[in-house]
């Protein structure tokens, strides 16, 4: 089997990457808005999904950070590559499995950084890139983020004080589309550029573009369809969790979240910070059941959730890491290819046991009862 073979054979990997990270993360940009009612859950997702694609053309500066700010790419080979998207896609799956929206763009790093090591040793990782641009700003951004929805949403509802509920509700929702597209095209600038990244670490380590280029036009058009397809999936699990197991949310509420999120992210994607946005877009949430008076904030949940940010990196590193140990002892091109049949099994697996508790359009806004999936309806007893 031929070298570009094999690179092809990642380069399809990386965009099944990009469709995960695409359902995964449509919670950040419109389960605000669904559960509000501002749009139909259908609607929301091909309107993000649009938007994401938009996105993914208007800044290369984040995908130039994943090409060749955190790792040395000259040890770097396919194999690496190919089992670091490993690490992202499995974290990914089975976090949306849980329903926990966790960071897509740490499991891909972290993914990559483990099978680096595995490979090259801990030399390989440019550690100081590591932690300026993605551990500082995953640390501070859901803390922005919750700070100036906070602030956002007590103003929106100092200003509307005198609105009736219904005019306050209806005003809001429609303001709702306007911000929540904002969050869409946002998104689309900073996570569709780290799937570019990788394919463009994969073909510097084939050799098929020098060392420091950006990523070719083929590659942006493809990162930005696979988004986007991704992100009309609709990835119901997590768009629940985010819209009803937080916070009670209400649009005056979900306009400020949602004008906080995109903020942020537009702002960080300027700087080539690999940020999360389900980090931001969490923040952004909770920091709206702070800024309203009366408004309960589930801690037990966001505690959960900030408990699986830790070991997104770690854990994801671990996958990377045992994923190249296979292919490196198996050797040569099969290695990659056992690695990927592995991968599609494992993530075949998952995607079944999912169907035990479906969660989709029709009952995503369903009450929430403490879990990701819907209370069963009460069997009708006979009188």
């Amino acid at each position: 089997m031929s070298n570009d073979t094999v690179l092809a054979l990642v380069v399809i990997t990386a965009l099944c990457f990009d469709f995960t990270n695409g359902f995964h993360d449509t919670a950040n940009a419109m389960a605000t808005s669904i559960a509000t009612g501002a749009l139909p859950p259908r609607i929301a997702v091909a309107i993000s999904g649009v938007l994401n694609f938009v996105g993914a053309f208007l800044s290369l500066a984040v995908a130039a950070t994943i090409a060749s700010g955190l790792v040395n790419t000259a040890v770097v080979t396919l194999t690496v590559v190919a089992a670091g998207l490993a690490g992202g896609i499995i974290w990914n799956l089975l976090t949306w499995l849980f329903g926990i929206p966790s960071s897509s763009s740490h499991a891909l790093i972290g993914g990559v950084i483990g099978s680096t090591i595995a490979a090259s040793g801990g030399s390989a990782v440019l550690w100081h890139g590591l932690v300026s641009k993605v551990i500082i700003p995953a640390v501070c951004s859901p803390i922005i983020a919750a700070l100036v929805a906070a602030t956002g949403t007590w103003l929106l509802y100092r200003i509307s004080r005198n609105l009736s509920e219904s005019a306050r509700g209806h005003g809001f929702r429609i303001g709702q589309i306007g911000s929540a597209c904002m969050v869409s095209l946002a998104h689309g600038t900073n996570d569709a550029q780290k799937t570019m990244g990788v394919i463009t670490l994969a073909l510097i380590a084939n050799g098929t573009l020098a060392k420091g280029s950006n990523a070719p036009i083929w590659v942006i058009v493809c990162c930005a369809l696979a988004i986007s397809i991704g992100t009309y999936a609709g990835g119901w699990r997590v768009i629940r969790t985010l819209g009803k197991g937080l916070v009670e949310i209400e649009s005056p509420q979900g306009m400020a979240a949602e004008s906080a999120s995109a903020a942020v992210i537009l702002l960080s994607s300027s700087f080539g910070y690999s940020l999360s946005t389900t980090h931001v877009a969490t923040g952004s949430i909770i920091g709206t059941g702070l800024g309203k008076k009366g408004a309960e904030v589930r801690w037990n949940v966001a505690g959960r959730m900030a408990t699986t940010w830790v070991f997104t990196l770690p854990s994801a590193a671990i996958v990377g890491a045992a994923a190249y140990g296979l292919a490196h002892g198996i050797g040569g091109t099969i290695g990659v290819v056992v690695d990927l049949i592995v991968l599609a099994a494992l993530s075949a697996l998952i995607y079944f046991r999912s169907r035990g508790t479906k969660v989709d359009h029709k009952n995503v806004n369903a009450e929430w009862k403490g879990a990701v999936a819907p209370a069963e309806p009460e069997p009708a007893t006979a009188a």
